[in-house]
């Protein structure tokens, strides 16, 4: 399976790429966590990791040539689940051009779609234990006694209702475009985290059947 997992913050895209991924036994590839990896290892030049450290963009040519070198490597040769990116037609088209190059196609565009209320909810009521680091949710998974809890900076409301506006502003051409391309699967992710497995299996159709028993065979 080759695919990109679209959806806006707290959707439950990593979630679910992970669970998904360990399965079929291909790489999750998260964007975010290329560059951090490339800016700490010195793949990056110093303006583009300061411009990171700055919460700057790093220009689309970079994420580009980063996947290219990723969808290279030989666990990528059974498929390979693409989370972060693309976020703007640009980005997608760039994308298409790289993966028909190297002689790939994306399966699939996975919508996860969460009602901006339960968004909210999922975010701001998220707690981080300043002792450990465990991150709890005080209606879905509460902390135990004597937990030392501060909520993040980024899970205020305000913060929050933030991301989701320059998320829809950023993506609104991106869902038409893969609607045309007929590969866009759009599936709720409200639920439990199984439920949307199953879900997001159940859209996929038989070839994600097919991965599934032979992995588990």
């Amino acid at each position: 399976m080759r695919l990109v997992f679209l959806g806006p913050p707290g959707a439950g895209k990593g979630t679910q790429a992970k669970a998904l991924c360990e399965g079929w036994r291909i790489p999750h590839i998260a964007t975010g966590d290329m560059l951090r990896s490339a800016k700490v290892s010195g793949k990056l030049p110093p303006s583009l990791a300061q411009q990171m450290n700055a919460g700057g963009l790093v220009p689309d040519s970079v994420v580009i040539d980063l996947i290219r070198d990723r969808i290279a490597e030989p666990d990528a040769a059974r498929g390979f689940l693409f989370d972060g990116f693309p976020r703007t037609v640009p980005q997608a088209e760039a994308l298409d051009d790289l993966l028909q190059t190297a002689g790939f196609a994306l399966d699939a565009a996975v919508a996860i779609e969460v009602p901006e209320h339960l968004l909210i909810e999922r975010a701001t009521l998220r707690r981080i234990d300043k002792k450990t680091g465990q991150i709890y949710h005080l209606k879905y998974k509460p902390a135990p006694p004597g937990a030392d809890l501060e909520c993040r900076p980024d899970d205020a409301e305000e913060v929050v209702r933030q991301r989701l506006k320059t998320y829809v502003a950023m993506t609104s051409e991106l869902l038409p475009y893969y609607q045309k391309r007929g590969i866009l699967k759009r599936v709720s992710g409200e639920g439990g985290v199984d439920e949307v497995t199953a879900r997001i299996r159940a859209v996929l159709g038989s070839r994600s059947k097919e991965d599934g028993k032979e992995l588990a065979g």
